[in-house]
């Protein structure tokens, strides 16, 4: 353990008349800033950190990028410095209004915002080269944090009591999370993921880390692609707040969960099954979603 979290439990979704039991796995409540995958992924990698003497970790993300602002709550918290590599120059005078690039600051980290053009070469030795002469040596972190060691980390997200569930779903972003869950399943069992972005792309990804087959994406609920959603999905996460009293963030686990209720009402589950939902955390993208809401003026999540 690289700082203290708090155990996940399994809490009970009471759905009515319904012939299938539905849990959801709060890993948003074992940290307050570096919750749900974000922890399971960061694991391993700052104590690789660590290990090898990294004094700095140097990341990339976006405008509301959960991502960015786990990896500043952690690095303070366990000594290290610092810096996102932040996609749009334009953000570089937006960092006061903007709740995540704020609260990363606030958690010491510095940033190097770019062009779009220039932030698709995230993955370019070259210019992750150019950024060591910038800043000095620092461990590298890809962007959502999916590597071998956050496999690792996702991996530790199911427990004994799991295995006696038939499904296990999650969002997928960068395909890190179902990596991990697909490596430790039971033969008897399947995950279910659904991408928040559009297109089959991510199944070459994940093939490269899961060592399973029995696992499939649920494209059908992606709301037009990443950190798209409509009217219908804000009601959606509004009325299970209302219900349940569980939040759930726009990008990630809202769509999922509008899923799983979607396949359930279609009897897409067969009789007696027993879902277990990752609940992945997120929850600090609301409020930049919200003030994209109301330029829009649309409804705001509550």
């Amino acid at each position: 353990m690289i700082f203290k979290l708090e155990n996940s439990i399994n809490q009970h979704i009471k759905l009515p008349n319904k012939l299938v039991e539905l849990y959801i796995k709060r890993e948003d409540d074992i940290h307050p800033f570096v919750s749900g995958n974000k922890y399971r992924k960061l694991k391993y990698n700052l104590l690789e950190a660590k290990k090898h003497n990294y004094y700095t970790l140097l990341t990339f993300g976006g405008a509301f990028s959960n991502h960015i602002a786990a990896v500043a709550a952690a690095g303070k918290q366990t000594g290290l410095k610092t810096i996102g590599v932040i996609r749009g120059e334009e953000l570089a005078e937006k960092v006061a209004s903007n709740a995540t690039l704020s609260f990363a600051k606030a958690n010491g980290m510095r940033f190097k915002f770019v062009s779009r053009e220039t932030y698709s070469d995230k993955t370019n030795p070259r210019f992750l080269e150019a950024l060591k002469k910038e800043f000095g040596s620092f461990y590298h972190i890809p962007e959502g944090g999916t590597n071998a060691f956050a496999i690792k980390g996702c991996e530790e997200i199911l427990t004994p009591e799991d295995f006696n569930f038939n499904y296990i779903c999650t969002a997928v972003g960068t395909g890190g999370t179902i990596s991990g869950l697909i490596n430790c399943l039971k033969p008897s069992q399947q995950v279910l993921g659904f991408p928040a972005l559009k297109g089959d792309f991510l199944k070459e990804d994940i093939s490269k880390f899961a060592n399973k087959s029995n696992w499939e994406l649920i494209t059908d609920y992606h709301f037009g692609g990443y950190a798209k959603i409509n009217e219908a999905l804000i009601a959606f996460i509004n009325t299970f707040k209302q219900d349940y009293g569980i939040a759930l963030d726009p990008v990630y686990t809202g769509k999922m969960l509008f899923g799983i209720f979607d396949l359930i009402e279609k009897g897409y589950f067969p009789e007696g099954s027993k879902i277990l939902a990752i609940h992945t955390g997120g929850l600090q993208g609301i409020a930049g979603m919200n003030a994209v809401l109301k330029k829009k003026n649309l409804p705001i999540i509550m």
